[in-house]
């Protein structure tokens, strides 16, 4: 149980990219006081969080309505994650531009900076793969420490730059991207496999 908690945790932290959000969050605060960053960032994880959990419980109602087999929609989430890799590592991953008439801390900062569309993916597919109330709740809880954990980042957004610095940054957002690209080549072999068995 302690073993699939830590896995699931390490698994869904990276693939909330934090090092990716916690640099568009820096370039959204630099105008902003103590409390206004810290505002911001509470509104963010509260955000993420609900987001995340109606996706991650929301998995296997969505399949059964439209009728898509979990192997295929692995295939193509596992496609999408692999893209967001890629984009990681090369350092080309676009920052979206807000809208002056929705809050920030929705969107972009939560959808689709924090929760984009290979998150939102791989979340409907963990929901749907875990199977009993247990593991369910497992996956649940390390959801929910996954989220807590990006928010603290958040939430000391600017003594972890003076730690880390850009550069820092920069590199931990490209491991970010290598590991999300091993998780996606897993996620679409296991589909591909499961398609041919």
């Amino acid at each position: 149980m302690t073993t699939l908690f830590i896995s699931l945790y390490i698994k869904l932290f990276f693939l909330l990219t934090p090092f990716f959000v916690l640099s568009v969050f820096l370039s959204f605060i630099e105008d902003m006081d103590t409390v206004q960053q810290r505002k911001l960032a509470i509104r963010v994880t509260c955000a993420v969080l609900v987001i995340v959990l109606v996706l991650y419980f929301g998995g296997n109602p969505i399949f059964a309505t439209l009728g898509i087999t979990l192997d295929g929609f692995r295939v193509g989430a596992g496609s999408l994650l692999f893209l967001s890799a890629v984009s990681l590592v090369s350092g080309k991953r676009a920052r979206p531009e807000p809208d002056d008439e929705t809050d920030v801390a929705v969107v972009p900062l939560a959808i689709p900076i924090t929760v984009g569309p290979a998150t939102i993916g791989t979340l409907l597919i963990l929901g749907a793969e875990l199977g009993g109330p247990t593991e369910q709740f497992i996956g649940a809880a390390s959801l929910t420490a996954a989220c807590l954990t990006v928010g603290l980042m958040l939430f000391v957004a600017p003594a972890l730059k003076r730690l880390i610095g850009s550069m820092g940054l920069a590199v931990l957002t490209k491991i970010t991207g290598l590991i999300l690209s091993a998780m996606a080549a897993q996620i679409i072999f296991t589909g591909v496999r499961n398609f041919l068995s």
